[in-house]
């Protein structure tokens, strides 16, 4: 029997929760993670090295795409609160435990601008000044291909989107993709590498 994955809309296993204590936007913080979501024993070190790759946030509207236990949206929003920048985090991912262990950590640490969200929760016009995801690589390329068609180009003018995606899981084939998918008006380069891992950055002109 197949186990369940993380993009599972709503997991039927039993929940067990943990406790995690993390280094996120330069404090020690403790969170709590729970089974059934993205990497719920660790920081993921593909999204550990996205992190440490991050500008500060703009103001404005930002996306975490797949966002777990919620380590993306978290660092976010605690790095736009100590630089006194105005953001809204989206949070979203189809898994409902992943939105709950998200909004969970979001009221335990304080950070109101986070928004726990489904696809069909986000306003169909809202554009993003930054998307931030390590994105499902696992749900398969063609649902991979679709998920980023859909949001990629609701970058605002001027907005970025930074990846992380695993070289031996198609990086560079992905960036490659990326821009032939986007066309004119963007620009895809990689802006980090470690630990075997890619840091895509699309810029919106």
């Amino acid at each position: 029997m197949v186990s369940e994955h993380y993009f599972t809309e709503s997991p039927s296993s039993e929940a067990k929760s943990r406790e995690l204590n993390l280094d996120l936007a330069g404090r020690a913080v403790t969170v709590e993670t729970v089974s059934g979501t993205f990497s719920p024993t660790r920081l993921d070190l593909g999204t550990a090295v996205l992190l440490r790759h991050l500008p500060q946030p703009p103001a404005g509207d930002i996306l975490d795409l797949g966002c777990g236990w919620g380590p993306i949206a978290l660092h976010t929003a605690l790095d736009a609160q100590d630089a006194e920048v105005a953001v809204r985090v989206w949070a979203l991912d189809v898994n409902s435990r992943s939105l709950e262990t998200t909004a969970a950590n979001a009221r335990r640490l304080g950070l109101t601008m986070i928004n726990t969200v489904t696809a069909a929760d986000v306003p169909e016009d809202l554009q993003f000044a930054a998307i931030r995801s390590n994105p499902p690589i696992r749900i398969g390329k063609e649902a991979l291909h679709e998920l980023l068609e859909t949001w990629l180009p609701r970058l605002a003018p001027g907005g970025r989107a930074d990846l992380v995606v695993s070289k031996n899981l198609g990086a560079d084939s992905l960036q490659k993709w990326i821009a032939g998918m986007l066309g004119d008006g963007y620009s895809v380069t990689r802006t980090g590498s470690s630990k075997g891992f890619r840091v895509l950055t699309v810029e919106r002109d």
